[in-house]
């Protein structure tokens, strides 16, 4: 089933990336960054460019997809944000988009309390865990997750 990764662009996306085999499922990736994102679909994942903070963007990419991989760091790091003010407001914007989209299960990967997330499957991950990818890998493959 088809996953998005909102961040892709940043270390943590990179690193989650590598656990993801874009032969094997329909991966999308949502990133600021044009080279960035010429080089991901020379790879082989589907490319949505754009700002992180335009709700309306993320949602629309968000479409039609089962997990959603939501990394923070893309709410927080140096990248030009013009629909919202804080990282906190980008976030809660991702959370009203990947409800709007349907999305079944939310990933957040962020050290802190994620914004309340309306989706029937929400889990957290920590940046720093020293197995980032093979969690959040593991989270998008298992039958079902517990609430975060």
């Amino acid at each position: 089933m088809p996953v998005i990764v909102v961040g892709a662009d940043t270390v943590a996306g990179g690193v989650i990336l590598g656990g993801f085999q874009p032969s094997e499922r329909e991966i999308r990736v949502f990133v600021s960054d044009e080279g960035t994102a010429q080089h991901l679909r020379g790879v082989g994942f589907k490319v949505a460019l754009g700002d992180v903070s335009d709700e309306s963007h993320v949602e629309a990419a968000a479409t039609r997809c089962f997990s959603a991989v939501l990394i923070a760091e893309a709410a927080a790091d140096d990248r030009e944000r013009s629909f919202a003010d804080s990282n906190q407001e980008v976030m809660e914007g991702w959370a009203r988009a990947v409800a709007n989209s349907r999305v079944t299960r939310v990933i957040w990967v962020t050290a802190e309390d994620p914004p309340q997330t309306r989706a029937s499957e929400v889990a957290s991950v920590d940046p720093g865990d020293s197995d980032l990818a093979g969690k959040v890998v593991a989270l998008d493959d298992a039958q079902s997750i517990s609430t975060a």
